[in-house]
């Protein structure tokens, strides 16, 4: 008996259609040329965890429940002395995803989580950092389903960070195109 193993249907589609239609359009030469998904970066920023560490705990399992991977907590680099940070408090969360968990994430994103957002126009075309990266900023968790809305203790914000292997900018756009990302026209 053949086991046969999990492919995310999103890699399937950049396997069998998406690389083709880029080598096509950009002229690449090599396989090695064409752009892929590097990995994806959910984090989350939790200011009040300096009085109420519980919110942080609260934040991380959110997060990890929305990746399908652990997350970890993040600590102040700095010492901001408005805020009443210090150095090396925590102050965040953070999971990088890659491989199968990456396309997963990205087909729940942009399948699932973004058509539920209100008043949703599309995403912006001009968030893409100049080396093929583009991020993207979510004011609601509650978008993801895996979410439970009644146990939720305060509703937090997220960003989205995905890594390309990408050389320009153009050419990253019309890898996510291609993936299905609803950009504004």
């Amino acid at each position: 008996m053949a086991e046969t193993k999990y492919v995310p249907q999103l890699k399937v589609l950049y396997g069998e259609k998406v690389r083709e239609e880029l080598t096509e359009e950009f002229q690449y030469r090599s396989s090695m040329q064409l752009p892929r998904l590097e990995k994806v970066v959910v984090s989350m920023g939790v200011g009040e965890a300096i009085q109420n560490k519980k919110l942080l705990d609260v934040a991380v399992s959110e997060l990890s429940l929305i990746a399908g991977q652990k997350a970890v907590k993040t600590k102040a680099k700095k010492s901001v002395a408005n805020f009443k940070v210090r150095e090396g408090m925590e102050v965040g969360a953070r999971v990088t995803l890659r491989g199968n968990r990456m396309y997963d994430f990205m087909y729940r994103l942009v399948n699932v989580a973004l058509p539920r957002v209100k008043d949703f126009r599309g995403l912006n075309p001009n968030s893409f950092d100049g080396h093929g990266n583009y991020s993207l900023g979510v004011t609601e968790q509650i978008i993801f389903p895996e979410i439970d809305y009644d146990k939720i203790e305060r509703i937090s914000g997220l960003n989205i960070a995905i890594c390309t292997t990408a050389k320009t900018d153009q050419e990253a756009k019309r890898l996510l195109d291609k993936l299905g990302m609803p950009f504004r026209k």
